[in-house]
């Protein structure tokens, strides 16, 4: 992301005429930015594929692709979509004026394009494309790879879709107990370590950490993009987690400090994800049976003294390589009739204080 403050922009000056286009990228230059030329659409395209440019300054008729042809190629490229264009062209017409913008284009000047009203409509639109990478760059932050990804193809949109994936809790045992015994700055760094190894954990086998809250956490394997073996990949993901509380376990037992335990849930079938709040504030959730069922097996691994729990349906999804034993039917609050759930007995169990 430029920021024309400390950086000149870098832009793209598409024209096939040479006297054209030498001229206006001296005067672009004499702004200070960072010009660079393509002499027809096509060269353009392969350019803007190749390199990073700010802006896009592009006249209509060229051989080979004119630039109607090509605002149709940005406006299909992902990640050329949200790149600023400024049309400057000799056709006549308020339909060639209402096509480009149509088609994406952020302004249109008539040759011969006045110098003043050039530079301010550049810098109109440098400023907008600052304000959409910034907004890029929180999303990215403030949400999963994945919710991002969902986000630039879809767009946003509250409501859901029935899926089939697999949901997993998980948290640290005892956390409160641990909170009093330790300095304030102590906690939140070591919640910093937990979500780091945790989220490593978890996005390594394809899962989207979408709920923080505390010591806990909620991952969804196979939304918002699918994943074909969601219920192993979530198994896979618990056991990682496991070993790397072990290691981090080792070292702070070594410096003095309490271990940890964990426990974790994983149920596997029909929910509902998508986006829920309001349009000022939403985030991207599941909801259903299946959500509640992973909450349970997650609370009751300290009753179970276990630390990996599943439901039937997980472990029908599983290789029979995986060490698996059953510790019958639990009678959860909500439901009906018992369920039967399994531990995944590579998790080992927790301690009798756990």
């Amino acid at each position: 992301m430029h920021d024309l403050r400390r950086a000149p922009a870098r832009l793209l000056v598409v024209d096939d005429n040479k006297v054209n286009r030498l001229l206006l990228t001296r005067s672009l230059e004499l702004q200070g930015h960072d010009v660079a030329s393509a002499d027809n659409g096509r060269v353009a395209l392969e350019r803007l594929r190749a390199e990073s440019f700010d802006l896009l300054l592009l006249d209509m008729e060229m051989p080979e692709m004119n630039g109607f042809q090509v605002l149709e190629q940005l406006m299909g490229d992902r990640a050329l979509r949200d790149l600023p264009v400024i049309v400057t062209s000799s056709l006549e017409g308020l339909a060639n004026i209402v096509r480009c913008i149509e088609l994406g284009a952020e302004d249109y000047l008539s040759k011969p394009v006045n110098p003043v009203l050039l530079k301010a409509r550049i810098g109109a639109s440098l400023e907008k494309k600052r304000l959409r990478d910034r907004q890029k760059e929180l999303v990215r932050r403030f949400a999963t790879p994945e919710v991002a990804e969902d986000l630039q193809q879809s767009g946003f949109a509250l409501g859901g879709r029935r899926i089939t994936g697999s949901v997993m809790f998980a948290d640290i045992r005892g956390f409160t107990s641990l909170v009093e015994s330790q300095p304030p700055e102590e906690t939140i760094e070591l919640l910093n370590t937990w979500y780091t190894l945790m989220f490593e954990a978890i996005s390594a086998q394809g899962g989207v950490v979408n709920q923080m809250i505390g010591d806990g956490l909620m991952a969804i394997f196979g939304a918002p993009l699918s994943l074909p073996d969601h219920a192993a990949a979530a198994v896979r993901a618990a056991l990682d987690m496991v070993e790397m509380i072990q290691l981090l376990d080792a070292e702070r037992e070594q410096a003095g400090k309490r271990v940890l335990h964990i426990g974790i849930g994983i149920a596997t079938g029909e929910m509902v994800a998508g986006y829920t709040g309001t349009q000022q504030r939403a985030t991207y959730t599941c909801i259903g049976d299946t959500v509640n069922l992973a909450a349970r097996l997650e609370a009751h691994t300290k009753a179970a003294r276990r630390v990996i729990l599943i439901d039937a349906t997980t472990r029908a999804a599983l290789g029979e390589d995986t060490p698996i034993a059953s510790i019958g039917g639990v009678m959860f609050r909500g439901k009906s009739a018992p369920v039967e759930v399994f531990t995944v007995t590579a998790g080992g169990a927790l301690p009798a204080s756990g």
